[in-house]
């Protein structure tokens, strides 16, 4: 008898209330610019948080229209072997250290 009662119906995909008389929150286009020359207009929520960049279709980072533009980290840049190197050594010294090792090493002494 249960079978009869559901027929026709798709559950869980459709909703019996309809959106007649649905009051729709209030919304605002907001603007990005892509550094390729796009603009990405999406709505948003008048109350929402609006994200300072988001990303264009293209696959480059749109900035936010008439927004602040987000802060450059001046994080100091992870230091590599060779910075390291250089700052214990000037390019002549190690030029002169490789020239010493070139000689061990075509004689045979090295190895």
């Amino acid at each position: 008898m249960a079978d009869k009662a559901l027929r026709g119906m798709r559950l869980g995909t459709q909703s019996m209330e309809t959106a007649a008389g649905a009051e729709l929150a209030a919304r605002r286009d907001v603007h990005y610019d892509c550094p390729n020359g796009h603009i990405v207009t999406l709505p948003f929520s008048v109350e929402a948080d609006v994200p300072l960049s988001w990303e264009c279709h293209c696959g480059a980072l749109a900035l936010l229209r008439d927004g602040d533009r987000p802060k450059d980290d001046n994080t100091k840049h992870q230091r590599t072997h060779w910075d390291m190197l250089l700052e214990r050594r000037t390019i002549d010294e190690l030029e002169e250290l490789l020239e010493e090792r070139l000689e061990l090493l075509r004689a045979g002494r090295l190895g």
